[in-house]
Protein backbone atom coordinates (compact mmCIF):
# COMPACT_ATOMS: atom_id res chain seq x y z
CA UNK A 1 0.00 0.00 0.00
CA UNK A 2 3.45 2.12 -0.01
CA UNK A 3 2.01 4.01 -3.43
CA UNK A 4 -0.68 5.34 -1.60
CA UNK A 5 0.97 6.95 0.93
CA UNK A 6 1.96 10.27 -1.35
CA UNK A 7 -1.55 10.61 -1.14
CA UNK A 8 -2.04 12.00 2.44
CA UNK A 9 0.68 14.39 2.15
CA UNK A 10 -1.06 17.87 2.28
CA UNK A 11 1.50 19.99 -0.13
CA UNK A 12 -0.67 17.46 -2.91
CA UNK A 13 -3.22 19.49 -4.25
CA UNK A 14 -5.00 17.07 -6.10
CA UNK A 15 -7.27 18.42 -9.19
CA UNK A 16 -11.14 18.56 -8.48
CA UNK A 17 -13.50 16.77 -10.95
CA UNK A 18 -16.02 19.64 -11.89
CA UNK A 19 -19.03 18.08 -13.40
CA UNK A 20 -17.74 17.75 -16.67
CA UNK A 21 -18.37 15.05 -19.48
CA UNK A 22 -17.18 11.85 -16.85
CA UNK A 23 -17.01 9.64 -19.44
CA UNK A 24 -16.94 6.35 -18.00
CA UNK A 25 -16.29 5.23 -14.17
CA UNK A 26 -14.45 2.13 -15.30
CA UNK A 27 -11.14 3.40 -15.66
CA UNK A 28 -11.24 4.93 -12.30
CA UNK A 29 -9.00 2.60 -10.62
CA UNK A 30 -5.40 0.95 -11.28
CA UNK A 31 -5.16 -2.19 -8.61
CA UNK A 32 -7.36 -3.89 -6.76
CA UNK A 33 -5.83 -6.69 -4.07
CA UNK A 34 -7.77 -10.26 -4.61
CA UNK A 35 -7.59 -13.36 -3.11
CA UNK A 36 -6.24 -16.51 -4.74
CA UNK A 37 -5.50 -20.49 -3.54
CA UNK A 38 -1.50 -19.02 -3.32
CA UNK A 39 -3.18 -16.12 -1.21
CA UNK A 40 -3.89 -12.00 -1.66
CA UNK A 41 -2.01 -10.08 -4.58
CA UNK A 42 -2.86 -7.00 -7.16
CA UNK A 43 -4.58 -7.13 -10.15
CA UNK A 44 -3.68 -4.11 -12.42
CA UNK A 45 -6.04 -2.32 -14.26
CA UNK A 46 -5.55 0.40 -16.96
CA UNK A 47 -6.49 3.56 -15.38
CA UNK A 48 -6.63 7.53 -15.82
CA UNK A 49 -7.36 10.50 -13.53
CA UNK A 50 -11.06 12.03 -13.34
CA UNK A 51 -11.34 15.00 -15.51
CA UNK A 52 -10.84 18.70 -14.44
CA UNK A 53 -11.64 22.80 -15.46
CA UNK A 54 -7.97 22.63 -16.38
CA UNK A 55 -8.53 26.58 -16.55
CA UNK A 56 -8.01 26.95 -12.72
CA UNK A 57 -4.26 25.98 -13.02
CA UNK A 58 -3.63 27.45 -16.84
CA UNK A 59 -1.00 30.07 -17.65
CA UNK A 60 -1.65 32.80 -19.76
CA UNK A 61 0.26 34.96 -22.15
CA UNK A 62 -1.08 37.60 -24.66
CA UNK A 63 1.03 38.84 -27.41
CA UNK A 64 2.33 41.16 -29.12
CA UNK A 65 3.33 43.46 -26.44
CA UNK A 66 1.54 46.35 -25.62
CA UNK A 67 -1.59 45.02 -26.52
CA UNK A 68 -4.07 45.28 -23.82
CA UNK A 69 -5.62 48.01 -23.37
CA UNK A 70 -5.47 50.57 -20.18
CA UNK A 71 -2.18 51.55 -20.98
CA UNK A 72 -2.33 54.63 -21.90
CA UNK A 73 -5.79 55.00 -20.87
CA UNK A 74 -8.18 54.49 -24.08
CA UNK A 75 -11.77 55.25 -24.87
CA UNK A 76 -13.50 52.72 -26.78
CA UNK A 77 -17.43 52.31 -28.13
CA UNK A 78 -19.95 49.34 -28.12
CA UNK A 79 -21.26 47.45 -31.84
CA UNK A 80 -24.77 48.42 -30.50
CA UNK A 81 -23.95 52.08 -29.49
CA UNK A 82 -21.02 52.90 -32.16
CA UNK A 83 -21.21 56.67 -30.93
CA UNK A 84 -21.49 56.29 -27.34
CA UNK A 85 -17.86 56.17 -26.42
CA UNK A 86 -18.12 57.24 -22.86
CA UNK A 87 -16.37 53.74 -21.44
CA UNK A 88 -12.61 54.09 -21.21
CA UNK A 89 -9.66 51.23 -20.33
CA UNK A 90 -7.01 52.34 -17.54
CA UNK A 91 -4.48 50.09 -16.84
CA UNK A 92 -4.01 52.36 -13.02
CA UNK A 93 -7.70 51.93 -12.38
CA UNK A 94 -9.09 48.18 -10.53
CA UNK A 95 -12.61 49.12 -11.61
CA UNK A 96 -11.69 50.33 -15.38
CA UNK A 97 -8.79 47.81 -15.80
CA UNK A 98 -9.12 44.48 -17.99
CA UNK A 99 -5.79 42.57 -17.40
CA UNK A 100 -4.86 39.14 -19.44
CA UNK A 101 -6.06 36.83 -16.00
CA UNK A 102 -9.78 37.79 -16.11
CA UNK A 103 -10.11 35.48 -19.25
CA UNK A 104 -9.44 32.38 -16.38
CA UNK A 105 -10.97 33.99 -12.71
CA UNK A 106 -13.88 32.62 -11.07
CA UNK A 107 -16.81 35.09 -11.75
CA UNK A 108 -18.78 35.76 -8.87
CA UNK A 109 -22.07 37.61 -7.64
CA UNK A 110 -23.05 38.19 -11.73
CA UNK A 111 -20.50 40.26 -12.39
CA UNK A 112 -18.57 39.78 -15.59
CA UNK A 113 -14.85 40.48 -15.72
CA UNK A 114 -13.02 40.24 -18.87
CA UNK A 115 -9.69 40.89 -20.80
CA UNK A 116 -9.55 43.40 -23.38
CA UNK A 117 -7.49 44.69 -26.12
CA UNK A 118 -6.86 48.12 -27.33
CA UNK A 119 -8.73 49.34 -30.27
CA UNK A 120 -8.07 49.51 -34.19
CA UNK A 121 -6.79 52.55 -34.10
CA UNK A 122 -4.70 52.17 -37.36
CA UNK A 123 -6.34 51.21 -40.47
CA UNK A 124 -5.81 48.92 -43.01
CA UNK A 125 -3.36 47.38 -40.65
CA UNK A 126 -5.56 44.17 -39.25
CA UNK A 127 -5.62 44.12 -35.09
CA UNK A 128 -4.14 40.83 -34.35
CA UNK A 129 -3.53 38.95 -31.05
CA UNK A 130 -2.41 36.00 -30.06
CA UNK A 131 -3.27 33.85 -26.65
CA UNK A 132 -1.36 31.07 -25.22
CA UNK A 133 -2.86 29.16 -22.49
CA UNK A 134 0.02 26.90 -21.47
CA UNK A 135 -0.09 23.89 -19.24
CA UNK A 136 3.31 22.66 -19.21
CA UNK A 137 2.13 18.93 -19.14
CA UNK A 138 -0.13 16.87 -21.65
CA UNK A 139 -3.64 16.61 -21.26
CA UNK A 140 -6.26 14.82 -22.94
CA UNK A 141 -9.65 16.97 -23.79
CA UNK A 142 -12.60 15.23 -22.49
CA UNK A 143 -15.29 17.90 -23.70
CA UNK A 144 -15.98 21.18 -25.63
CA UNK A 145 -13.87 23.86 -25.26
CA UNK A 146 -15.78 27.13 -24.80
CA UNK A 147 -14.17 30.71 -25.29
CA UNK A 148 -16.49 33.55 -24.27
CA UNK A 149 -16.14 36.65 -26.33
CA UNK A 150 -17.71 40.13 -24.95
CA UNK A 151 -19.03 42.55 -27.24
CA UNK A 152 -18.57 40.63 -30.05
CA UNK A 153 -16.87 37.25 -31.92
CA UNK A 154 -13.97 37.93 -34.31
CA UNK A 155 -14.80 37.50 -37.96
CA UNK A 156 -11.74 35.47 -38.29
CA UNK A 157 -9.95 33.20 -35.73
CA UNK A 158 -7.68 30.17 -35.57
CA UNK A 159 -7.35 27.71 -32.40
CA UNK A 160 -3.93 26.08 -32.82
CA UNK A 161 -2.59 23.47 -30.63
CA UNK A 162 1.06 22.05 -29.21
CA UNK A 163 2.30 18.40 -28.27
CA UNK A 164 5.88 19.78 -27.24
CA UNK A 165 5.15 22.30 -24.78
CA UNK A 166 5.10 24.60 -27.19
CA UNK A 167 7.87 24.22 -29.24
CA UNK A 168 5.69 23.46 -32.47
CA UNK A 169 2.05 24.16 -33.51
CA UNK A 170 -0.72 22.51 -35.42
CA UNK A 171 -3.71 24.43 -36.33
CA UNK A 172 -6.77 22.69 -34.26
CA UNK A 173 -9.82 24.39 -35.96
CA UNK A 174 -10.37 27.67 -38.11
CA UNK A 175 -13.25 30.38 -37.66
CA UNK A 176 -14.34 32.57 -40.46
CA UNK A 177 -17.74 34.52 -41.06
CA UNK A 178 -16.50 33.21 -45.02
CA UNK A 179 -14.24 30.47 -44.50
CA UNK A 180 -13.32 30.32 -48.06
CA UNK A 181 -12.49 34.21 -48.24
CA UNK A 182 -10.41 34.02 -44.71
CA UNK A 183 -8.57 30.85 -45.40
CA UNK A 184 -9.35 29.37 -49.02
CA UNK A 185 -11.13 26.56 -47.19
CA UNK A 186 -14.71 25.32 -47.38
CA UNK A 187 -16.88 25.74 -44.88
CA UNK A 188 -17.90 22.37 -42.65
CA UNK A 189 -19.41 21.53 -39.17
CA UNK A 190 -18.20 18.60 -37.14
CA UNK A 191 -21.69 16.92 -37.83
CA UNK A 192 -20.49 16.39 -41.52
CA UNK A 193 -17.32 13.93 -40.40
CA UNK A 194 -17.69 10.65 -40.92
CA UNK A 195 -15.68 8.07 -38.52
CA UNK A 196 -12.83 8.27 -41.18
CA UNK A 197 -12.02 11.83 -41.22
CA UNK A 198 -12.62 12.51 -37.36
CA UNK A 199 -9.47 13.78 -37.02
CA UNK A 200 -9.87 16.57 -40.23
CA UNK A 201 -9.16 19.95 -39.28
CA UNK A 202 -11.93 22.18 -40.32
CA UNK A 203 -13.01 25.40 -41.09
CA UNK A 204 -16.36 26.33 -39.54
CA UNK A 205 -18.43 29.66 -39.79
CA UNK A 206 -21.27 28.52 -37.14
CA UNK A 207 -19.53 30.73 -34.43
CA UNK A 208 -18.47 33.88 -36.80
CA UNK A 209 -21.51 35.42 -38.31
CA UNK A 210 -22.49 38.41 -36.48
CA UNK A 211 -26.12 37.90 -34.64
CA UNK A 212 -25.80 40.51 -31.95
CA UNK A 213 -23.11 40.63 -29.58
CA UNK A 214 -25.28 40.44 -26.60
CA UNK A 215 -27.14 37.24 -27.71
CA UNK A 216 -24.19 35.23 -29.22
CA UNK A 217 -20.83 35.45 -27.25
CA UNK A 218 -19.57 31.81 -27.09
CA UNK A 219 -17.13 29.92 -29.76
CA UNK A 220 -16.56 26.32 -28.84
CA UNK A 221 -14.39 23.78 -29.71
CA UNK A 222 -16.27 20.56 -30.08
CA UNK A 223 -15.64 17.60 -28.73
CA UNK A 224 -18.14 16.02 -27.84
CA UNK A 225 -19.52 16.01 -31.07
CA UNK A 226 -16.56 14.18 -32.23
CA UNK A 227 -16.90 11.31 -29.66
CA UNK A 228 -20.43 11.06 -30.55
CA UNK A 229 -19.71 9.90 -33.63
CA UNK A 230 -18.43 6.48 -31.81
CA UNK A 231 -20.05 6.80 -28.98
CA UNK A 232 -23.84 8.01 -29.91
CA UNK A 233 -25.48 11.34 -29.60
CA UNK A 234 -25.81 11.46 -25.79
CA UNK A 235 -22.19 9.13 -25.64
CA UNK A 236 -23.93 5.86 -24.16
CA UNK A 237 -21.74 3.50 -26.14
CA UNK A 238 -18.31 4.67 -24.65
CA UNK A 239 -16.90 1.15 -25.47
CA UNK A 240 -17.06 1.92 -28.71
CA UNK A 241 -15.48 5.30 -28.53
CA UNK A 242 -12.42 3.34 -26.35
CA UNK A 243 -12.06 0.58 -28.70
CA UNK A 244 -11.53 3.41 -31.60
CA UNK A 245 -9.31 5.29 -29.54
CA UNK A 246 -6.74 2.07 -29.25
CA UNK A 247 -7.32 0.96 -32.72
CA UNK A 248 -7.30 4.10 -35.18
CA UNK A 249 -4.48 5.51 -35.56
CA UNK A 250 -4.13 9.79 -34.64
CA UNK A 251 -7.04 9.10 -32.56
CA UNK A 252 -5.56 9.49 -29.09
CA UNK A 253 -2.99 12.20 -30.22
CA UNK A 254 -5.82 14.78 -31.46
CA UNK A 255 -7.48 15.23 -28.44
CA UNK A 256 -4.16 15.90 -26.49
CA UNK A 257 -2.21 18.92 -26.20
CA UNK A 258 0.05 20.32 -23.83
CA UNK A 259 -0.55 23.95 -24.78
CA UNK A 260 -3.28 26.00 -27.01
CA UNK A 261 -3.06 29.49 -28.84
CA UNK A 262 -5.92 31.73 -29.93
CA UNK A 263 -5.00 33.35 -33.04
CA UNK A 264 -7.33 36.39 -33.12
CA UNK A 265 -6.97 37.87 -36.97
CA UNK A 266 -10.09 40.19 -37.09
CA UNK A 267 -12.26 41.64 -34.61
CA UNK A 268 -15.85 41.77 -35.06
CA UNK A 269 -16.92 44.19 -37.35
CA UNK A 270 -21.28 44.54 -36.85
CA UNK A 271 -21.91 42.36 -39.69
CA UNK A 272 -20.59 45.59 -42.08
CA UNK A 273 -17.55 46.73 -44.07
CA UNK A 274 -14.86 48.26 -41.47
CA UNK A 275 -16.55 52.02 -41.17
CA UNK A 276 -12.79 53.94 -40.86
CA UNK A 277 -14.45 56.80 -39.60
CA UNK A 278 -14.68 55.14 -35.96
CA UNK A 279 -12.28 52.94 -35.16
CA UNK A 280 -12.82 52.46 -31.58
CA UNK A 281 -15.74 50.28 -31.53
CA UNK A 282 -13.46 47.52 -33.09
CA UNK A 283 -11.36 45.49 -30.37
CA UNK A 284 -11.25 41.68 -28.83
CA UNK A 285 -12.65 40.91 -25.30
CA UNK A 286 -12.86 37.20 -23.45
CA UNK A 287 -14.44 36.79 -19.96
CA UNK A 288 -13.86 33.31 -20.22
CA UNK A 289 -12.18 29.82 -21.48
CA UNK A 290 -13.33 26.53 -19.95
CA UNK A 291 -11.12 23.53 -20.77
CA UNK A 292 -12.80 20.48 -19.64
CA UNK A 293 -9.33 17.93 -19.51
CA UNK A 294 -7.74 15.29 -17.68
CA UNK A 295 -3.93 14.52 -17.13
CA UNK A 296 -2.40 12.61 -19.34
CA UNK A 297 -0.62 9.70 -18.00
CA UNK A 298 -0.73 7.01 -20.49
CA UNK A 299 -3.40 5.07 -18.36
CA UNK A 300 -0.86 4.24 -15.55
CA UNK A 301 -2.43 6.50 -12.80
CA UNK A 302 -5.76 7.73 -11.42
CA UNK A 303 -4.98 10.77 -10.11
CA UNK A 304 -2.78 14.12 -10.93
CA UNK A 305 -1.46 16.30 -8.23
CA UNK A 306 0.10 19.40 -8.36
CA UNK A 307 3.41 20.14 -7.03
CA UNK A 308 5.93 23.28 -7.24
CA UNK A 309 3.25 24.47 -9.05
CA UNK A 310 3.59 22.17 -12.14
CA UNK A 311 0.81 19.16 -12.71
CA UNK A 312 2.28 15.76 -12.52
CA UNK A 313 0.81 12.28 -12.86
CA UNK A 314 1.27 9.37 -9.19
CA UNK A 315 2.43 6.87 -11.40
CA UNK A 316 1.19 3.56 -10.93
CA UNK A 317 2.41 0.33 -12.71
CA UNK A 318 6.35 0.82 -12.12
CA UNK A 319 6.07 3.59 -14.30
CA UNK A 320 7.30 7.10 -13.73
CA UNK A 321 7.73 10.90 -15.08
CA UNK A 322 5.13 13.44 -15.88
CA UNK A 323 3.62 11.66 -17.90
CA UNK A 324 4.31 8.33 -16.23
CA UNK A 325 5.87 8.06 -19.85
CA UNK A 326 9.19 5.54 -18.95
CA UNK A 327 9.89 3.01 -16.54
CA UNK A 328 10.60 3.13 -13.07
CA UNK A 329 14.19 2.25 -12.12
CA UNK A 330 15.18 -1.20 -12.06
CA UNK A 331 11.88 -1.67 -13.64
CA UNK A 332 12.43 -2.44 -17.52
CA UNK A 333 12.90 -6.13 -18.32
CA UNK A 334 10.04 -5.66 -20.75
CA UNK A 335 10.32 -2.50 -22.78
CA UNK A 336 7.59 0.67 -21.16
CA UNK A 337 4.16 0.72 -23.16
CA UNK A 338 1.18 2.95 -22.07
CA UNK A 339 -2.08 1.03 -20.76
CA UNK A 340 -4.35 -0.20 -23.49
CA UNK A 341 -8.35 0.60 -22.94
CA UNK A 342 -8.90 -3.15 -24.71
CA UNK A 343 -9.99 -5.73 -23.49
CA UNK A 344 -12.76 -3.90 -22.58
CA UNK A 345 -14.26 -3.19 -19.45
CA UNK A 346 -10.66 -2.96 -17.44
CA UNK A 347 -8.27 -2.63 -20.07
CA UNK A 348 -4.43 -3.83 -20.04
CA UNK A 349 -2.04 -2.13 -17.93
CA UNK A 350 1.00 -3.00 -19.52
CA UNK A 351 2.66 -2.79 -16.05
CA UNK A 352 6.57 -2.64 -15.97
CA UNK A 353 8.23 -5.34 -14.62
CA UNK A 354 11.79 -6.12 -12.61
CA UNK A 355 15.07 -5.93 -14.67
CA UNK A 356 17.26 -8.77 -16.12
CA UNK A 357 20.50 -8.56 -17.56
CA UNK A 358 20.05 -9.07 -21.41
CA UNK A 359 20.82 -7.47 -24.63
CA UNK A 360 17.72 -5.64 -23.87
CA UNK A 361 19.99 -2.89 -21.54
CA UNK A 362 22.35 -2.78 -24.43
CA UNK A 363 20.48 -1.75 -27.29
CA UNK A 364 18.04 0.37 -25.00
CA UNK A 365 15.48 -2.18 -25.05
CA UNK A 366 14.58 -1.72 -28.96
CA UNK A 367 16.28 -5.41 -29.64
CA UNK A 368 16.52 -8.54 -27.61
CA UNK A 369 19.59 -9.43 -29.68
CA UNK A 370 23.43 -8.84 -30.10
CA UNK A 371 26.38 -9.56 -32.15
CA UNK A 372 29.58 -9.46 -30.44
CA UNK A 373 32.36 -9.16 -33.06
CA UNK A 374 35.37 -10.57 -31.32
CA UNK A 375 38.44 -8.65 -32.58
CA UNK A 376 37.57 -4.80 -32.82
CA UNK A 377 35.57 -5.58 -29.43
CA UNK A 378 32.34 -4.63 -30.60
CA UNK A 379 28.76 -5.09 -30.01
CA UNK A 380 26.14 -4.67 -31.85
CA UNK A 381 22.33 -4.52 -31.82
CA UNK A 382 20.44 -6.97 -34.46
CA UNK A 383 17.05 -5.96 -35.65
CA UNK A 384 16.34 -2.65 -34.29
CA UNK A 385 12.59 -2.38 -33.32
CA UNK A 386 10.39 0.97 -32.88
CA UNK A 387 11.83 2.56 -35.80
CA UNK A 388 15.25 3.19 -34.39
CA UNK A 389 18.75 1.87 -35.90
CA UNK A 390 22.25 1.60 -35.00
CA UNK A 391 24.81 0.01 -32.94
CA UNK A 392 23.25 0.37 -29.97
CA UNK A 393 19.58 1.04 -31.52
CA UNK A 394 20.09 4.51 -30.50
CA UNK A 395 19.15 6.49 -34.08
CA UNK A 396 15.91 6.51 -35.92
CA UNK A 397 15.25 5.20 -39.23
CA UNK A 398 15.02 7.65 -42.21
CA UNK A 399 11.62 8.99 -42.19
CA UNK A 400 11.52 9.14 -38.67
CA UNK A 401 12.91 12.13 -35.94
CA UNK A 402 13.77 11.47 -32.05
CA UNK A 403 11.32 13.18 -29.64
CA UNK A 404 13.79 14.77 -27.39
CA UNK A 405 11.51 15.03 -24.48
CA UNK A 406 11.68 11.31 -23.85
CA UNK A 407 14.06 8.73 -22.84
CA UNK A 408 16.09 7.00 -24.90
CA UNK A 409 14.44 3.84 -24.49
CA UNK A 410 11.32 4.58 -24.56
CA UNK A 411 9.24 2.93 -26.85
CA UNK A 412 8.03 5.54 -28.72
CA UNK A 413 11.45 7.75 -29.18
CA UNK A 414 10.97 7.66 -33.12
CA UNK A 415 7.97 9.89 -34.43
CA UNK A 416 7.26 9.55 -38.06
CA UNK A 417 7.95 12.67 -40.18
CA UNK A 418 4.64 12.27 -42.32
CA UNK A 419 5.75 15.11 -44.48
CA UNK A 420 2.87 16.24 -46.40
CA UNK A 421 2.94 14.23 -49.63
CA UNK A 422 2.38 17.67 -52.03
CA UNK A 423 4.00 20.55 -50.04
CA UNK A 424 7.45 19.06 -49.17
CA UNK A 425 10.02 18.29 -50.52
CA UNK A 426 10.91 14.40 -49.65
CA UNK A 427 9.05 12.23 -46.86
CA UNK A 428 12.12 12.76 -44.72
CA UNK A 429 13.29 15.50 -42.23
CA UNK A 430 15.77 16.81 -39.85
CA UNK A 431 16.80 15.46 -36.74
CA UNK A 432 14.55 18.13 -35.22
CA UNK A 433 11.43 16.86 -37.09
CA UNK A 434 11.48 19.98 -39.65
CA UNK A 435 10.03 18.46 -43.30
CA UNK A 436 11.57 20.60 -45.99
CA UNK A 437 9.04 22.55 -47.51
CA UNK A 438 8.29 23.53 -51.30
CA UNK A 439 8.60 27.33 -51.92
CA UNK A 440 5.49 29.02 -50.27
CA UNK A 441 4.92 26.20 -47.51
CA UNK A 442 5.32 26.46 -43.76
CA UNK A 443 5.03 24.39 -40.78
CA UNK A 444 6.91 21.45 -39.15
CA UNK A 445 5.04 19.14 -41.60
CA UNK A 446 4.82 21.58 -44.69
CA UNK A 447 0.92 21.23 -44.35
CA UNK A 448 -0.03 25.21 -44.11
CA UNK A 449 0.96 27.87 -46.25
CA UNK A 450 3.22 31.06 -45.79
CA UNK A 451 1.42 34.63 -45.16
CA UNK A 452 0.93 35.75 -48.59
CA UNK A 453 0.25 32.47 -50.13
CA UNK A 454 -2.86 30.23 -50.83
CA UNK A 455 -2.93 26.29 -51.29
CA UNK A 456 -4.28 25.65 -55.00
CA UNK A 457 -5.42 22.28 -55.16
CA UNK A 458 -5.59 22.50 -59.01
CA UNK A 459 -1.97 23.25 -59.16
CA UNK A 460 -1.05 20.97 -56.06
CA UNK A 461 0.94 23.81 -54.17
CA UNK A 462 0.95 26.79 -52.29
CA UNK A 463 0.46 29.96 -54.51
CA UNK A 464 1.69 33.35 -54.00
CA UNK A 465 -1.14 35.50 -53.52
CA UNK A 466 -1.51 38.28 -56.71
CA UNK A 467 -4.05 40.04 -54.29
CA UNK A 468 -5.38 39.80 -50.85
CA UNK A 469 -7.63 41.79 -48.66
CA UNK A 470 -4.75 42.75 -46.03
CA UNK A 471 -1.19 43.76 -48.14
CA UNK A 472 -2.43 43.61 -51.69
CA UNK A 473 -5.68 45.20 -52.12
CA UNK A 474 -7.36 45.67 -55.27
CA UNK A 475 -8.36 49.34 -55.54
CA UNK A 476 -11.22 51.77 -56.58
CA UNK A 477 -13.67 48.93 -55.86
CA UNK A 478 -11.90 46.41 -57.39
CA UNK A 479 -12.62 42.38 -56.08
CA UNK A 480 -9.87 40.45 -55.98
CA UNK A 481 -10.79 37.09 -57.38
CA UNK A 482 -9.41 33.66 -55.88
CA UNK A 483 -6.07 35.97 -54.23
CA UNK A 484 -4.88 35.45 -58.62
CA UNK A 485 -6.24 38.73 -60.00
CA UNK A 486 -8.12 42.11 -59.17
CA UNK A 487 -11.38 42.25 -61.93
CA UNK A 488 -11.45 46.37 -61.86
CA UNK A 489 -14.79 48.42 -62.58
CA UNK A 490 -14.78 50.06 -66.33
CA UNK A 491 -13.22 53.08 -65.96
CA UNK A 492 -9.80 51.34 -64.00
CA UNK A 493 -7.04 48.95 -64.87
CA UNK A 494 -3.64 48.13 -63.70
CA UNK A 495 -3.03 45.22 -61.67
CA UNK A 496 -4.60 46.67 -58.92
CA UNK A 497 -7.19 48.79 -60.67
CA UNK A 498 -4.57 51.77 -59.73
CA UNK A 499 -5.05 53.20 -63.26
CA UNK A 500 -7.93 55.42 -64.75
CA UNK A 501 -9.34 54.61 -67.93
CA UNK A 502 -10.62 57.63 -70.37
CA UNK A 503 -13.82 56.89 -71.79
CA UNK A 504 -15.77 58.78 -74.77
CA UNK A 505 -18.95 59.06 -72.68
CA UNK A 506 -16.56 60.37 -69.36
CA UNK A 507 -15.52 63.35 -71.82
CA UNK A 508 -11.65 61.98 -71.46
CA UNK A 509 -11.26 61.93 -74.94
CA UNK A 510 -12.75 65.82 -75.86
CA UNK A 511 -10.61 66.77 -72.61
CA UNK A 512 -7.74 65.78 -74.49
CA UNK A 513 -8.67 67.05 -77.74
CA UNK A 514 -9.58 70.32 -76.57
CA UNK A 515 -5.67 70.03 -75.05
CA UNK A 516 -3.78 69.07 -77.80
CA UNK A 517 -6.28 72.07 -80.45
CA UNK A 518 -5.10 74.47 -76.99
CA UNK A 519 -1.62 73.47 -76.99
CA UNK A 520 -1.32 73.76 -81.18
CA UNK A 521 -2.93 77.22 -80.65
CA UNK A 522 -0.02 78.46 -78.85
CA UNK A 523 3.06 77.10 -81.03
CA UNK A 524 1.54 78.98 -83.63
CA UNK A 525 1.00 82.37 -81.40
CA UNK A 526 4.72 81.82 -80.30
CA UNK A 527 6.19 81.44 -84.24
CA UNK A 528 4.55 84.50 -85.54
CA UNK A 529 5.48 86.54 -82.43
CA UNK A 530 9.34 85.44 -83.02
CA UNK A 531 8.16 86.68 -86.66
CA UNK A 532 7.26 90.11 -85.52
CA UNK A 533 9.81 90.67 -82.98
CA UNK A 534 12.26 89.83 -86.05
CA UNK A 535 11.32 91.90 -88.87
CA UNK A 536 11.10 94.97 -86.43
CA UNK A 537 15.01 94.92 -85.67
CA UNK A 538 16.33 94.40 -89.69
Amino acid sequence: MSHLLPRLFPLLLLLPALGWCQTSSQFDICRSLRGSEGGPGWEFYACQPPPANMKEVMQIRVDPPGITCGNPPERFCTLENPYLCSDECDASSPDLSHPPQLMGDRERGGLITYWQTVTWSRYPEPLLANITLSWNKSLEVVDDIIITFEYGRPTSMVLEKSLDKGRTWQPYQYYADDCLEAFGMSPKRVSDLAPSNLTRVICTEQYSRWVGAKEEKIVVFEVRARFGVFAGPKLINMDALYTRMETMKGLRDFFTFSNLRLRLLRPALGGTYVQRDNLLKYFYAISNIDVPARCKCNLHSSQCVLRDAMLQCQCDHNTSGQDCQRCSQGFKSRSWRPGSYLPLPKGTANICEAAETTANCECNGHSNRCSYIDFINVVTCVSCKHNTRGQNCQYCRLGYYRNSSLALDDENICVECDCDVERSVSPHCSTSGLCQCKPGASGRRCDSCLPGYTWRGDRASCTENMCDKERLICQNGGTCINFQRCVCPDNFTGSFCEKSVCLKKSGCLDNAEGSSSSSSLTSHLYLLTLSLTTSTFC
